[in-house]
């Protein structure tokens, strides 16, 4: 999985870096010579559509979306690694749903033949199929951790659920921090 993550954090560093670059060109053009490319805004919001279930995924892997532990940090080991089973197999369900809206919109694209109301006049099936694709990062991964999730649930590992699918403590992530500050400043 680390993998795969650092794939989708290099695709979508990508598409940002590039959206970023093009907006700046933009900029630059507008300013300077009065030119516009046109349909950056577009581009835009295309970019946004692709990098959005890759930063889903990147959230998801790396355990860095957010959860609300106030109350399960004080609960018993199993109640905890219970209510991290339910959050697994409730993301997988909700990257489900995210992929059958995605696949009914690129339908009607297809069925409507839709194009952008831009100046490209973009046929949507393009950016629309990209898109898909890049949906299919997020539930791909759901899926996976829900699987493994429920495979340490049969075994009643409580301790691995609570490690590998529970929220990152305000000690680990501090921890976390001050190891990497300690990588960038070369004291490892």
């Amino acid at each position: 999985m680390h993998t795969y993550a650092r794939t989708l954090g290099i695709m979508f560093g990508v598409i940002l870096f590039s959206l970023s670059a093009v907006i700046t060109l933009e900029t630059l053009l507008r300013k300077l010579f009065s030119f516009s490319l046109g349909g950056i805004d577009e581009l835009g919001g295309y970019a946004i559509a692709v990098a959005a279930p890759l930063a889903f995924t990147l959230a998801l892997i790396d355990n860095s979306h957010i959860r609300i532990n106030q109350l399960t940090g004080r609960m018993p080991e199993k109640a905890q690694a219970l209510l991290n089973v339910a959050a697994t197999l409730s993301m997988a369900l909700l990257s489900i749903f995210f992929l059958y809206f995605t696949v009914q919109t690129v339908m009607d694209t297809h069925t409507y033949k839709s194009i952008a109301q831009t100046p490209w006049a973009t046929p949507l099936i393009y950016p629309q199929v990209i898109w898909l694709v890049a949906m299919l990062t997020f539930p791909a991964a759901t899926v996976i951790l829900a699987f493994r999730a429920l495979a340490r649930l049969l075994k009643r590992d409580w301790a691995a659920l609570i490690n590998q699918f529970g929220p990152v403590s305000a000690q680990q992530e501090l921890q976390a921090e001050l190891d990497d500050l300690k990588k960038r400043e070369g004291f490892e």
